[in-house]
């Protein structure tokens, strides 16, 4: 259990390793610039002050700048670099210790699963032993004598169909590990022990059940049976005694070896403890010498770059290296430890510079460079002869090229000829264009006072639309006024009547602040006065119309007023459709009359909200009377007076809306008639037009004109092409003895360069023959060393092997002889070692039959094609890779 969860921890370990002081460290070092670095134990402090020298603009220093911060970028990637192959060899390592936990707990779990089965399977044979004798004894005798053992085939075939399905039950059991948490396992392990626990003690018990039955059957002689029933007690009693015996001493010995088992395992335990204890010291240790160990790269990396800049310079005579007293700007202090240390590096790059020296004379003595230097004598005599004949090509190009350009210049002549008279035709065109474009400017300049005409009526309109606005808030509020003074008179008829009014009132109000919304802010004060209207309880919308009554009890006065009020809404009407039908011959304007439609759209709106409120004043006078019915009394007829008196107000503030009606109406008429007057202004642009169009059909006859003097020029154009085409046919004949001349010329730059391919191979040969001969050199020099290590280490190994096996030989004779009860113990057990010797690793179940030809690891074959198949290619002991041709199975005989 343990070996599974212990990747984890080392990961969050690896993580988080490092103590919070060495963080302070590392973020301290990280933080730090490069000017500055102290030294490790001595007192004297290291100093390398890089200077970026005369820099005469900022472009200058930004560049020298990112060269510093590249040259830092370059350390901390070789310093990630580092640190990322050792977390790739420490994952593998993780991984190699997941896989060997792993197999001990696949050999645990199989070992207890097989415990479990062999118990089951005792349990169930004396199951059945039990059942058998109740049901006839005497075949019970029959059976258990001594000459005919009980088979054990059952138990064999189980054990083979279960070793069938054993590589399936280790991939679950790990896929249960791993999904698994630590608790859950805990658990799961308690409940299988208590399982295994309950098995036995079934055993026992029914070990006790049959030494109750052989105890009675003792018991049932002395009391007296016949002579047969006698004699078959008397086997049974034999048979059942000598199982007894040899049950007890397998107890014995089981008891025996379970006491040696908890002993090793307390003392095991405790070494595991320690163990554990030790390994997250040792971890802890490793963090931190890993840390330091990164540490030492950096400065290493630092110190690595700053004496290869400092060598640099040193060469190239650019700055000097000079003591702690001076005080140049280029000085850089170094400790004498780093110059003892950078001199003895010095003295071993002289020696390998000598033992390269050494080499390379060598291989100047050697026969092989004596027949390269003849080979590279001859090519260059060659090279000399194919440089002599390049010369002379090149003075033959340069004559040719001569030629070419006089022919050239005299071809560019005549084109420039040609095109001068092609210009001169151009210029004609181009000044027949400007004058039609003088003419057609001259006809948009008498159509600017028109369009101008045409802003003035749209502003004068919407000047009127803003004004129709004004007037139509004004009635809003005058209307407000009117339902408020109704709401007044409303107050005091009672409160049944406001309870029924409740909820039409609050969709009045509503009503009547939603338009208020769109008063201009000029309107401030208008605003003020229609909230308080809408504030005041009672019921809202209450018109003027609403007062006389349909049943007659109302006076005639005030049914005569309410006809006169409806024949002048029928009139407002039918000047509202008036102003629909203008407003429709408005939007058939072309597009620069779009701000007058929109007038007219907002005052479409106007009037559907006029409308709206008309629609309020009906519902408010059905409502009037019905409540007119109710209002018998004389205080209702007071309070009708009152109204009535108030009837006449409004009746007069109604006539005053009327005329201010009839002023919209023909201001209107006169938008109607500055319409017209557009209309008869386009009639007088369409004029203008057609008078344009029978100018421009006299400049197409004009073009008609120049376009047959072009026809003509054209002709005497041809005249000249033919002409032009018997000089053609001259110029092709040169150009034929040109195009041979050139044929010639390539056929000798091809030899010359197929000559300088042949030099520079035979160059590079002769560097590569170089490079190989040292390379040998060098080469045979180090697989030497390296055949000696190896050679170190097979023996080291051998001897490891040898050792090995004579610890486990005297381990095998320092086993006490009384254990060993019989040879075929012995036997058995070494049939068991060579048995697991031939099984896989891997799997702990199959037989060996592939092998590695590569390191030459015995596996079983499903094991190795399932690790190709999921792209872990590398061998389970060794870590070896291999490939698809690098394994085979081998059949073990």
């Amino acid at each position: 259990m343990s070996g599974q969860k212990r990747p984890c921890e080392t990961g969050g370990s690896s993580s988080g390793g490092a103590p919070p002081e060495k963080r302070r460290d590392r973020d301290g070092g990280e933080d730090a610039g490069p000017g500055l670095s102290t030294a490790a134990g001595g007192s004297t402090a290291v100093e390398t002050v890089i200077k970026l020298g005369g820099v005469s603009n900022l472009e200058e220093q930004d560049i020298r700048a990112l060269q510093v911060k590249n040259r830092k970028l370059g350390e901390a990637l070789d310093q990630r670099q580092v640190i990322e192959d050792e977390l790739r060899e420490r994952v593998e390592r993780l991984e190699t210790r997941q896989a060997t936990d792993d197999a001990s707990l696949l050999i645990l779990n199989r070992y207890w699963n097989q415990f479990d089965e062999n118990v089951q399977l005792t349990a169930r044979r004396c199951d059945q032993s039990d059942k058998e004798p109740e049901k006839s004894p005497a075949a019970e005798g029959q059976r258990l004598k001594p000459g005919t053992p009980e088979p054990d085939g059952d138990s064999n075939q189980e054990r083979a169909k279960d070793r069938g399905h054993q590589g399936e039950t280790a991939t679950s059991f790990l896929a249960t590990l791993a999904s698994s948490s630590t608790e859950e396992m805990e658990a799961e392990l308690q409940e299988r022990l208590e399982s295994s626990q309950k098995q036995v003690t079934r055993v026992v018990e029914i070990y006790e059940g049959l030494k109750s039955t052989v105890e009675r059957l003792k018991e049932e002689p002395d009391s007296g049976a016949g002579g047969p029933v006698w004699q078959v007690a008397c086997q049974l009693n034999t048979l059942l005694t000598n199982e007894n015996d040899r049950l007890r001493q397998l107890t014995e010995d089981l008891q025996q070896k379970h006491s040696q088992m908890t002993t090793e395992s307390r003392s095991l335990g405790r070494a595991a403890a320690k163990a554990d204890t030790r390994v997250s010291e040792l971890q802890g240790l490793i963090e931190e010498l890993q840390w330091d160990m990164e540490k030492i790269r950096r400065r290493e990396n630092r110190l690595n770059a700053r004496l290869s800049e400092i060598l640099e310079r040193v060469n190239s005579k650019g700055y000097k290296v000079c003591g702690e007293a001076s005080s140049v700007c280029g000085t850089i202090t170094i400790n004498k430890r780093k110059f003892e240390e950078m001199n003895s590096e010095l003295e071993e790059n002289r020696e390998l510079v000598e033992l390269l020296s050494r080499a390379e004379g060598v291989v100047k003595e050697s026969s092989e460079y004596r027949c390269l230097q003849s080979q590279f004598s001859v090519l260059y005599n060659e090279s000399l002869v194919l440089k002599g004949q390049l010369d002379e090509t090149r003075s033959r190009l340069n004559t040719t090229r001569t030629n070419d350009e006089v022919a050239l210049q005299r071809k560019v002549r005549t084109e420039v000829f040609q095109l001068e008279d092609t210009l001169a035709q151009v210029r004609k065109e181009y000044e027949m264009l400007r004058i039609e474009f003088e003419q057609t400017l001259a006809a948009n300049e008498q159509a600017g006072p028109i369009n101008k005409e045409m802003r003035h009526l749209i502003s004068t309109l919407q000047n009127h639309n803003q004004q129709m606005k004004g007037e139509v808030v004004k009635f809003k509020l005058r209307l407000r006024e009117t339902q408020t003074e109704l709401n007044q008179v409303r107050t005091a008829k009672g409160s049944g009547v406001l309870q029924s009014q409740s909820s039409t009132e609050m969709d009045v109000k509503e009503e009547t602040v939603s338009p208020s919304a769109t008063v201009t802010p000029g309107d401030t004060a208008v605003k003020t006065e229609s909230d308080n209207g809408s504030a005041t309880p009672g019921s809202t919308g209450v018109s003027v119309k609403t007062e006389p009554g349909a049943d007659g009890d109302l006076p005639r006065k005030e049914v005569e007023q309410l006809k006169t009020v409806r024949t002048e809404l029928k009139k407002a009407q039918e000047s509202q459709r008036e102003m629909k039908l203008l407003l429709d011959m408005y939007r058939s304007a072309p597009k620069e009359q779009r701000d007058k439609v929109q007038l007219m759209a907002a005052e479409k709106k106007a009037k559907s909200e006029v409308e709206e409120l008309r629609q309020r004043l009906r519902d408010l006078e059905e409502r009037e009377r019905r409540e007119g019915k109710k209002m018998a009394d004389e205080e209702a007829l007071r309070k009708i007076r009152s109204v009535e008196e108030q009837m006449d107000i409004l009746n007069k503030k109604l006539s005053i809306a009327k005329q201010e009606e009839d002023a919209l109406l023909s201001e209107m008429d006169v938008t109607g008639q500055a319409f017209e007057d557009m209309q008869e202004q386009n009639i007088r642009l369409m004029q203008q037009l057609r008078e344009k169009d029978d100018a421009n059909f006299k400049l197409m006859s004009e073009r008609i004109k120049s376009n047959q003097i072009h026809k003509l020029l054209k002709e005497e154009k041809e005249e000249l092409a033919d002409q032009l085409l018997t000089l053609k046919t001259q110029v092709d004949a040169q150009l034929q003895v040109v195009r041979k001349l050139e044929e010639k010329e390539r056929l000798l730059q091809g030899t010359i360069s197929t000559a300088e391919r042949e030099l520079a191979l035979r160059t590079q040969a002769l560097d590569m023959n170089k490079r190989k001969a040292q390379e040998s050199a060098l080469l045979s020099e180090e697989v030497r060393t390296q055949l000696e290590q190896v050679q170190q280490r097979l023996s080291l190994v051998r001897e490891e092997e040898d050792i090995s096996k004579l610890r486990r030989k005297i381990e095998k004779a320092k086993k006490p002889a009384e254990k060993i009860s019989n040879g075929d113990d012995i036997l058995n057990e070494e049939i068991n070692e060579y048995k697991a010797r031939l099984t896989c690793p891997c799997c702990n179940s199959r037989v060996k039959d592939a092998v590695l030809t590569k390191c030459f690891h015995v596996f079983c074959f499903e094991c190795v094609k399932t690790r190709y198949d999921t792209r872990q290619r590398k061998c389970p002991k060794c870590n070896a890779p291999f490939g698809a041709n690098d394994f085979h199975r081998i059949y073990i005989g």
